[in-house]
């Protein structure tokens, strides 16, 4: 099992960029799917982002074409690069490691969360 931290939150305006980064420890970081979860008040928490051993991604229809998922197995870190961010991003996002992570969501492992806030 991996332990997560998140960092990299914070406020932007929108149009701005906000690049997470989310660490992980213990063994076997290659073997999972990576993914970035969001949950804004009063709502459920939703997939945003996942990347799989092999380095494929899928993205919510919300956010293709602004974020981008990606991986270094070296380091052990999966990031979220946030680019164009709408006040409809803000959340609190969450980094899972989930090692059936390709074919299921909202399982396995999860980070303590980073405050995303967009606003003027």
């Amino acid at each position: 099992q991996v332990q997560l931290v998140e960092s990299g939150g914070g406020l932007v305006q929108p149009g701005g960029s906000l690049r997470l980064s989310c660490a992980a420890s213990g063994s076997g970081f290659n073997i999972y799917t990576m993914g970035w979860y969001r949950q804004a008040p009063g709502k459920q928490r939703e997939l945003v982002a996942r990347i799989d051993v092999g380095g494929s991604t899928n993205y919510a229809n919300s956010v293709k074409g602004r974020f981008t998922i990606s991986r270094d197995n070296a380091k052990n870190t999966v990031y979220l690069q946030m680019n164009s961010l709408k006040p409809e991003d803000t959340a609190v996002y969450y980094c899972n490691a989930d090692k059936w992570g390709s074919s299921r969501t909202g399982f396995g492992s999860w980070g303590q969360g980073t405050q995303v806030t967009v606003s003027l």
